[in-house]
C-alpha cells in the first residue's frame, strides 16, 4: 500500500499494521517483550530506542497521516512537546511562541527553559508582524498551536512557514486540536507536527501518549535526544493506540458535525456571553480556518453569564462529564482556569482572555438532541436557583 492516493480511512485502518505471519490474524499482534536478540539481526531492538515492532509500525501510520517521512511516539503529549523543542534548542538559543498557548506547554517554557539557558518570547497576537517583531538573531524555532487551547484562535500556517524560512528557523506546531483529519500542516511547509495522542488519536479517554512527525532528518535529531530522556511508550499502549486510530476519521468527522451544531445553539442562548468556534462565521479567524482546515474540530469554548455559578453549572450536568482532558467519544467539559491553565497566574490568564466563566467543551459523538437537553436543563436549573 504505497500509493499516495489512499484515503484517510484506508490509511488509518491498514497503514502501520504489524503482520501476523504465524496465525494470519486480522489485527496487529502485540509484542510485549522488553528484551530482543542483538546478534544476527538487522535491528537491535529495545523499547527505549522506539524501535520495537509495534512502535515502528505505529510511527509509520502517524507519519503517513501527517504526510511526513517519519514519526515518533512518546509517553505523553508533553513528552513529545518537550523533547521536540529541546532537540532544536540549546544554551543561548531563542524560541518564539504564541501568547495563547496550552497551559502545560506555557508552564514548561517559563519554568524550565531558564535552567537550560534558553530564551523565549511570546507573540502578543497572531499576525505576521506579531511573530516577526519577536524574532532575534539567536532565534532557532517558531512554535505555534492552532487551533489554540482554549480560545480556538487560528494561526496562518503558510505565513508562519514563509516567515520561518526567511529567517532560517525550524517550525513546530501542536496539531492536537485539529488532528490530521482536519489539518495537515506539512501542506503549508511546517517542519514538525506534534500531538497529544491521548486526544483525537486515542479518542476513548483510556490511554496517555504523544506523537511527533516530520522529515527523516528532523525525526532522527529528535530521536537522538528522546532515547536519552527515556519518554518511550509501552507496547501495550502502542497497540491500543493503533487500534483506536483505525476509527479516528469516523470519530473526528462525527465530532466536527456535532460541535458545529452545538456552537450555533450555544451562540443563540441568552445565558451564553460568547462562543469560541472557528466554524462560526462570527469567529475572527473563520476565513482562515476555512482555507487551511478541512473540518473545524470537535472542540469549542463558551463563556456563561456572570450571574451563573460555574461550579454549580458543571455539577448540574447529567450526561456531559466535567472531566480533565478532551477528544473522547463522550462529551466532556471543564473550566480552563481550574485545570489546563491553572498553573498560570490570574494575571497571565487575564492577559490570555481566559475568564473564570470560560468553559472548554469537547463535543462527543452522542446525538446532539441529547447534548442540548443536558445543557438546557442545567441552564434552567442553575438560573432558577440564582433567582431564589
Amino acid at each position: 500500500m504505497k500509493s499516495e492516493k489512499l484515503g484517510l480511512n484506508t490509511i488509518c485502518t491498514h497503514i502501520g499494521e504489524v503482520k501476523d505471519e504465524q496465525f494470519k490474524g486480522a489485527v496487529s499482534p502485540l509484542f510485549m517483550s522488553s528484551s530482543y536478540a542483538y546478534e544476527d539481526v538487522e535491528v537491535k531492538r529495545y523499547p527505549r530506542y522506539f524501535n520495537t515492532p509495534n512502535q515502528e509500525a505505529l510511527c509509520r501510520k502517524i507519519a503517513r497521516l501527517e504526510k511526513c517521512e517519519a514519526g515518533l511516539i512518546f509517553g505523553s503529549g508533553m513528552a513529545a512537546v518537550s523533547t521536540a523543542m529541546l532537540a532544536f534548542l540549546h544554551k543561548g538559543d531563542h524560541v518564539v511562541l504564541p501568547q495563547t498557548l496550552y497551559g502545560g506547554t506555557y508552564n514548561f517554557v517559563v519554568e524550565e527553559f531558564h535552567k537550560f539557558g534558553i530564551e523565549y518570547s511570546f507573540a502578543e497576537g497572531f499576525s505576521e508582524a506579531d511573530f516577526s517583531e519577536k524574532i532575534q538573531k539567536n532565534t532557532k524555532v517558531l512554535f505555534v498551536e492552532t487551533p489554540s487551547n482554549p480560545l480556538m484562535r487560528i494561526t496562518d500556517l503558510e505565513m508562519i512557514s514563509k516567515l520561518a524560512k526567511r529567517h532560517g528557523l525550524i517550525t513546530m506546531i501542536d496539531n492536537t486540536f485539529a488532528s490530521p483529519v482536519n489539518q495537515t500542516p506539512a501542506d503549508f511547509g511546517i517542519d514538525i507536527m506534534i500531538h497529544s495522542a491521548t486526544k483525537y488519536m486515542g479518542g476513548h479517554s483510556d490511554i496517555l501518549a504523544g506523537a511527533v512527525a516530520g522529515s527523516e532528518e528532523h525525526i532522527k535529531k529528535i530521536w537522538n535526544l528522546a532515547k536519552n530522556l527515556g519518554g518511550s511508550l509501552s507496547d501495550y499502549t502502542v497497540w491500543l493506540l493503533e487500534r483506536s486510530m483505525k476509527t479516528m476519521v469516523l470519530r473526528v468527522r462525527a465530532q466536527n458535525e456535532n460541535a458545529k451544531k452545538m456552537a450555533k445553539w450555544l451562540d443563540g442562548h441568552p445565558l451564553v456571553e460568547k462562543v469560541y468556534y472557528p466554524g462560526l462565521k462570527t469567529h475572527p479567524d473563520h476565513g482562515l480556518a476555512k482555507k487551511q482546515m478541512s473540518g473545524y474540530t470537535g472542540m469549542l469554548s463558551f463563556e456563561i453569564n456572570e450571574s451563573l455559578n460555574v461550579d454549580e453549572f458543571l455539577k448540574g450536568l447529567k450526561m456531559i462529564k466535567p472531566s480533565m482532558s478532551l477528544a473522547g467519544v463522550e462529551s466532556t467539559i471543564l473550566s480552563p482556569a481550574k485545570t489546563s491553565h491553572a498553573l498560570l497566574s490570574a494575571e497571565e490568564r487575564k492577559r490570555q482572555n481566559i475568564s473564570d466563566g470560560l468553559l472548554r467543551f469537547s463535543v462527543g459523538i452522542e446525538e446532539t438532541e441529547d447534548i442540548i437537553a443536558d445543557l438546557e436543563g442545567t441552564f434552567e436549573k442553575v438560573s432558577k436557583k440564582n433567582l431564589v
